[in-house]
């Protein structure tokens, strides 16, 4: 199932602001994979954000504040064509939430993991992605 984690310096974003990030960062990877909007997939839509002491996390010779997207993802989940889309949009929803102009995006990067098949679990079984289709697609049809 989809993950995403932001890691940036502390104090960037406000509470308001990282919690409803939080929440955007996910959601936004869900529809980039073509998982139906349901409580399921919702459930198992993971994001975290993770702040680092203030001049822990940087580019060299530059103190302005760096955001890494990292997301996780079964291999497959996504077309090139999705894993763009997911990329810019990241971008943008971190750069509004920090309050900087896409003339700054260098300053976010998007990492896209993709965990070979048999390689992820949960509730303590292997996860098959051809199982992953087949749960989206009967809630779809439930829908």
């Amino acid at each position: 199932m989809p993950m995403v984690q932001l890691t940036m310096p502390a104090g960037v974003l406000g509470p308001d602001a990282r919690a409803t990030l939080r929440r955007t960062l996910a959601a936004t990877l869900l529809r980039w994979e073509g998982a139906p909007d349901t409580a399921f997939f919702r459930a198992q839509a993971w994001s975290r954000i993770e702040e680092t002491a203030v001049g822990a996390f940087g580019a060299l010779g530059d103190d302005a504040p760096r955001f890494r997207v990292d997301v996780t993802v079964p291999e497959g989940a996504l077309s090139e064509r999705r894993k763009a889309g997911l990329v810019k949009e990241l971008t943008a929803q971190v750069l509004t939430a920090a309050d900087l102009d896409s003339t700054e995006a260098l300053r976010v990067w998007v990492l896209v993991n993709e965990q070979p098949e048999g390689t992820w679990g949960a509730g303590g079984a292997v996860v098959k992605f051809a199982e992953l289709k087949a749960a989206a697609q009967a809630q779809r049809s439930d829908a």
